[in-house]
């Protein structure tokens, strides 16, 4: 019994050491990430998908004009793809409190949730995404860094069921 609960407990420690930063891990780094800041106004932004063995599969532009009132952040995307596909997104976002934000659009299953420390934001949603004329609910784990210059890196993971489908990498630039 005493070998069972050592062994249990060592792999607990083991996972444990394995976990990934928190967003937190970020807040001494700078510039300042300010979600309701750096998106009000224009931005644009490019980005490509790859499958899980790294091959890139489809590559987009996107042109995103946000706008913050009364506390409410809300994104207007359209997304201009490489096959010659167009598609636009609607984001609402509302800022729950210092470091946490909460938002919604028409194909985001449920409420997306962030947490945004120095110069890093952790962005989680379920995207309900369309392929070949099927509905997948995937698991979108968004890391989002302000870099100097008004640029900011997003690296986003995509799964189904903790499957690796594939990651999304986009560079935004705020226009002005």
């Amino acid at each position: 019994m005493l070998r069972k609960l050592l062994a249990v407990s060592s792999l607990i420690a083991l996972l444990a050491g394995c976990a990934a930063p928190g967003p937190e891990t970020y807040r001494d780094e700078k510039p300042a990430l300010d979600l309701m800041s750096y998106f009000d106004g224009t931005v644009d932004a490019w980005g490509q998908f790859a499958d899980r063995s790294g091959k890139v599969v489809k590559r987009f532009t996107v042109v995103i004009h946000g706008r913050v009132e009364g506390g409410t952040l809300t994104l207007d995307e359209d997304f201009s793809y490489s096959d010659g596909t167009k598609q636009r997104r609607v984001w609402t976002i509302r800022r729950i409190d210092a470091h946490r934000y909460a938002g919604t659009a028409a194909d985001v299953v449920g409420e997306a949730h962030g947490e945004a420390w120095g110069n890093a934001l952790r962005w989680q949603y379920v995207l309900a995404l369309e392929v070949d004329g099927r509905v997948w609910n995937v698991d979108l784990d968004d890391w989002m860094y302000l870099q100097e210059g008004g640029v900011m890196l997003n690296r986003s993971e995509m799964s189904k069921l903790g499957v690796r489908l594939g990651e999304v990498l986009i560079a935004f630039r705020r226009r002005g």
